[in-house]
């Protein structure tokens, strides 16, 4: 393989990361631009040695290597940086759409090292629709799905009367479908999680506003 060849691999991939980065950076992940450029130009590099980087060692009737062994490395080592851009806040995970760019950036830069230049051109134009253009499709379908259910979390005193509640959400118009009741973080509290049905906004506003009132209530928040 000559320079040429071995600049062009090279750069492709950089350029076809960078595509992939620049919307991850759009939207201020944790892993942008310059993080989807790296990983994919290594990639491509670990595939060119990989490829071609023993030719000097290999000989007919002597040394005999299997070239993908080395590449193949990556598809599972890239996964120590998508780990870390994977972080679980208040039992919701997020980063993962983060983690799987890098992980198919990875493999772009298989494919680019591997002069496989319509493939990773493919790939890196699908991955580029399915970030920036289906969001909004399913956030279309979806969003009536995560409408249907909120949760309703209370910080109260201990002497605070359960059933007492049952006003507001009736008040506001709102079904209660579950409730989970467990000690609080201070002495003297507990924590009430209320999984409850859809509401509008200003029905949101009423309840939250209708149970801060309450005696005993010393914080609400409504997801």
């Amino acid at each position: 393989m000559g320079p040429g060849d071995l600049l062009l691999r090279l750069v492709v991939a950089a350029v076809l990361g960078s595509a992939i980065g620049l919307d991850r950076q759009r939207l201020d992940k944790s892993a942008g631009l310059r993080t989807h450029m790296l990983v994919c130009v290594g990639s491509a590099l670990v595939m060119i040695v990989s490829a071609y980087g023993f030719d000097r060692v290999l000989r007919p009737g002597g040394i005999v290597l299997d070239p993908s062994r080395v590449a193949a490395q990556v598809v599972s080592g890239i996964g120590f940086l998508g780990a870390g851009t994977i972080v679980v806040r208040k039992q919701s995970v997020h980063g993962l759409t983060t983690a799987a760019s890098i992980w198919a950036v990875a493999a772009i830069g298989l494919a680019a090292g591997g002069a496989l230049y319509l493939a990773a051109t493919a790939a890196t134009a699908i991955m580029l629709i399915i970030l920036a253009l289906i969001k909004p499709v399913e956030e279309r379908l979806l969003g009536r799905g995560h409408a249907e259910r909120r949760t309703v979390k209370l910080v109260v005193t201990a002497s605070f009367a359960l059933d007492a509640i049952e006003g507001p959400f009736h008040g506001a118009g709102v079904e209660v479908r579950g409730v989970r009741v467990r000690d609080g973080d201070a002495p003297g509290e507990r924590d009430i999680e209320v999984a409850c049905g859809p509401s509008t906004g200003p029905a949101a506003l009423r309840l939250a506003a209708d149970l801060k009132a309450m005696d005993g209530v010393r914080e609400v928040a409504v997801d």
